[in-house]
C-alpha cells in the first residue's frame, strides 16, 4: 500500500509537471526526426565543371548522376570552385586531363573521383599530397588524368575535414552548460536577488556577469582550440589568431544564450530540458553532415543556428586557409546574437525585478 501511494505521487508529480512530460515524449521524437531528415536524404550528386574538354568526352560526363557545369574558360571554372559552387573541374592542359578537386570535404572528393571512375573508367586513389597521378583509365586514346587539390590533399583525414566543427560544437555545448547552471545557482542562492536589490542597473549586472563567466568559458574555448591544433595535430592553413577570435565569439555567444535560458529553468534538471531542444538540433546542422543532400526546406534551418556560423568560419581559416573576407559575415552574425541575447537578458531581468 505504502509503495501504491508512491507510485500515485510520482504519477501525479509528472502531470503537474507539463514541461518534463512533454520532454519524455516529444524531444526523443524531434532527434528521431531530425536523424532521419539527416541520414535518409539522397545520396550527395557531386558538382564538376568542365573546361575545354573533348565533345565525346564531356557527353560522356554528362550521362552520369552528376550535376556538369560547362564553363567558356578555364578562369570561369577556377572561380566557381574557390567560390564553392562545383566540387572539382575537369580540363586539358598540355595533351593531358587533369582533374582539379576542391578538396576540403573527402567526403565529396571520393564522390567526384567515384563518379569519374565509374563514367570514364577505373580509378585508384592518390599517391601525393599535391597533384598525383591517379590510374583513371579513358575509353580511347586520353592518357591518364592528374588529380589536384584546390585545399588539403589525398592525405587529409576526416577528422581534419570535421575537426574544427568540433571546436565550435563542444564550445558551445559545454559553455552553454556551464554558463546556464552558474546563472541558475546565482538565482537559486538569492544572489541575483540581492543585486537586484542593489542601485545596479539591468544591464550592468548582464556585462557584470557575462564578464566574470566570460573569462573563464573564454579560457576555456582558447584551450579547446590550442589542445586541438597542437597536441591533436588538427589541420590549419590560415591564422591562429583568427581560430581564437572565432572561438571566443563562439563562447560568448553561447555564455549569453545560456544566461538568456536559464531565466526560464527553476532547477538544473529543468535547464538540461532545454538541451535536446535547443543544442541537439545545431549539432545536426553545424556541418557535421551533409545538408546538401536534404530538402531545402530542413537545410534551411542551419541559417537560423549560431553554432552553424562559428563551425562555417572555423572550417574556412583553418581548412581553405581564408581571411578577415571570407569569415567577416560569420563574426558579424555571432557578435550581434550575443548582442541580442544580452539584450533579451537585460529584459528577463524584468521579471524578478523592474529597476
Amino acid at each position: 500500500m505504502r509503495m501504491m501511494s508512491l507510485f500515485i505521487r510520482i504519477i501525479r508529480q509528472f502531470l503537474h509537471d507539463k514541461r518534463t512530460l512533454a520532454l519524455l515524449i516529444l524531444a526523443p521524437i524531434l532527434v528521431l526526426t531530425l536523424l532521419y531528415l539527416v541520414f535518409n536524404g539522397e545520396d550527395y550528386t557531386p558538382k564538376i565543371g568542365t573546361a575545354g574538354l573533348p565533345a565525346p568526352v564531356e557527353q560522356r560526363l554528362a550521362e552520369g548522376k552528376a550535376g556538369i557545369t560547362s564553363f567558356s574558360s578555364l578562369q570561369d571554372a577556377v572561380e566557381a570552385l574557390k567560390a564553392g559552387s562545383i566540387d572539382a573541374y575537369v580540363f586539358i592542359e598540355e595533351g593531358k586531363p587533369i582533374v582539379k578537386l576542391e578538396g576540403s570535404d573527402p567526403s565529396k572528393s571520393k564522390a567526384v573521383l567515384l563518379f569519374i571512375g565509374n563514367t570514364l573508367g577505373h580509378t585508384s586513389e592518390p599517391t601525393s599530397s599535391g597533384a598525383s597521378e591517379s590510374p583513371l583509365v579513358e575509353p580511347g586514346n586520353l592518357p591518364q588524368p592528374i588529380v589536384q587539390y584546390l585545399h588539403g590533399g589525398p592525405d587529409m583525414t576526416t577528422f581534419d575535414n570535421l575537426g574544427s566543427v568540433f571546436i565550435g560544437v563542444f564550445t558551445f555545448f559545454y559553455v552553454f552548460l556551464i554558463a546556464g547552471v552558474s546563472f541558475l545557482k546565482e538565482r537559486t542562492s538569492g544572489t541575483l536577488e540581492r543585486l537586484l536589490a542593489t542601485p545596479l542597473r539591468r544591464h550592468e549586472i548582464v556585462i557584470g556577469y557575462m564578464l566574470g563567466f566570460g573569462l573563464f568559458t573564454g579560457i576555456q574555448s582558447l584551450v579547446i582550440a590550442a589542445f586541438s591544433i597542437h597536441v591533436l595535430g588538427l589541420m590549419l592553413v590560415g591564422s591562429i589568431w583568427y581560430v581564437l577570435l572565432i572561438t571566443v565569439l563562439i563562447s560568448a555567444t553561447a555564455l549569453s544564450f545560456g544566461i538568456l535560458l536559464s531565466s526560464f529553468a527553476g532547477s538544473e534538471f529543468q535547464l538540461m530540458q532545454f538541451i535536446p531542444l535547443v543544442i541537439v538540433p545545431q549539432v545536426f546542422f553545424s556541418g557535421l553532415f551533409n545538408l546538401e543532400s536534404m530538402s531545402p526546406w530542413i537545410s534551411w534551418l542551419s541559417h537560423i543556428m549560431p553554432l552553424a556560423y562559428g563551425a562555417d568560419a572555423l572550417k574556412s581559416v583553418m581548412i581553405k586557409g581564408e581571411g578577415w573576407s571570407s569569415i567577416a559575415f560569420d563574426v558579424y552574425v555571432l557578435a550581434g546574437l550575443c548582442i541580442v541575447f544580452m539584450s533579451a537578458n537585460i529584459i528577463a531581468l524584468r521579471k524578478h525585478r523592474a529597476l
